[in-house]
């Protein structure tokens, strides 16, 4: 089950409580490049994307904010390291979010204005630890960078803002290190109710950061723990949305786009799976279509998959059985399942769709029957 935690808004986002599980990037052109943050934010959005970060490095990046604002859709979180005064300008300009590495910021007086400032705006503070950047006071304390350290590190950090009177917070406790992150993020949720913001700091490339963060993100939520998650990749960042979505759709925490079951072949399998898999991977990717989709090449496996599955393709010798909720409902050649698959799933949620709307329109018409005519 899942830990209820305080419920805290970045944009029209609500992270925390009840509310499902966000999925956060960031940008990587210099943040007073407008034009070109604006692009990889929409990019981001059209992944999937819930909430997007941007470094604030200098003054012209705190004042592209509102500019940014104006052109893009996702809540926009200021990333600020060092310069209180960069946070400060960031809230004046918009920003959904502060985020800062615990005594970045320098003293209390400091992280008092920017406290305030955010009360003000009714703007949260994300306290994001990251293994890299313990103070030495606390790494020495204990004995190094462990689950410890982290978690020292944010409680240290969350009395500060308390004894502001500032509860408006997320907390995350990365590492690079997969078992001392899950371990940190352990302890800490067993320590507060505020909200977490899970993932693997600096995972690496694109297959050892998916390893990595299934891993250490995936057990969390599996133990109930996170509330928002970000895979941490080098490279693209949309590559980050795809990866968080599977994960998600993994422990069926979204539905969001097809979740595609497929074998991974063997000298059983008579029909080009990888190359079906793959356009229908390709041509499903712009529809709003969320189901489990199985499409299998194993005469052994793949009609009990296909069955289990809300449609589903078993294939051998040239041939495809389509089912549909456990039924067989058509056979086709090769050479068609893809087109013919893709048909059937658009039929059937336009099918939907248009009964959903009968029922809106019919739930609002029973509203004002109760309202104005009884």
């Amino acid at each position: 089950m899942r830990k209820e935690t305080r419920k805290i808004y970045v944009g029209d986002v609500a992270i925390g409580g009840n509310s499902p599980i966000s999925i956060q990037s960031m940008t990587t052109a210099k943040t007073s490049d407008i034009d070109a943050v604006v692009s990889q934010i929409n990019d981001l959005e059209e992944a999937g994307c819930d909430i997007s970060r941007s470094a604030i490095n200098d003054m012209d990046d705190a004042k592209a904010i509102s500019e940014i604002k104006k052109r893009t859709n996702l809540p926009f979180v200021a990333d600020i390291q060092f310069d209180y005064k960069l946070a400060l300008a960031a809230v004046e300009n918009g920003c959904d979010c502060l985020r800062y590495n615990p005594g970045n910021i320098g003293s209390e007086d400091k992280v008092r204005e920017i406290v305030e400032a955010c009360k003000e705006k009714n703007i949260p503070i994300r306290i994001g630890v990251n293994s890299g950047s313990i103070s030495r006071e606390i790494v020495d304390k204990f004995g190094g960078v462990n689950a410890d350290s982290l978690v020292a590190s944010a409680m240290e950090e969350i009395k500060i803002l308390e004894d502001m009177n500032f509860y408006d917070m997320k907390i995350s406790v990365k590492s690079s290190d997969v078992n001392t992150m899950i371990d940190a993020y352990r302890k800490l949720s067993s320590l507060v109710d505020y909200p977490l913001h899970l993932g693997v700091t600096e995972a690496g490339p694109l297959y050892q950061a998916l390893v990595k963060s299934s891993i250490g993100i995936g057990s969390l939520l599996k133990d109930g723990i996170g509330d928002t998650i970000r895979v941490s990749i080098t490279g693209d960042p949309v590559e980050e949305i795809k990866a968080g979505k599977a994960i998600l759709k993994a422990l069926n925490l979204r539905r969001d786009g097809l979740d595609i079951v497929s074998c991974p072949t063997c000298s059983r399998t008579t029909v080009n799976l990888e190359e079906i898999v793959a356009e229908v991977e390709e041509k499903a990717a712009g529809l709003n279509i969320d189901a489990k989709v199985a499409i299998m090449g194993c005469p052994v496996n793949g009609p009990g998959e296909s069955k289990e599955a809300d449609y589903g393709i078993s294939a051998a010798n040239g041939m495809g059985f389509l089912f549909k909720d456990g039924k067989t409902i058509k056979k086709v050649k090769e050479d068609e399942i893809v087109d013919t698959l893709l048909d059937v799933l658009k039929e059937s949620y336009k099918n939907e769709d248009w009964f959903k709307q009968i029922c809106w329109h019919q739930r609002k018409w029973i509203h004002y029957y109760k309202c104005h005519l009884l």
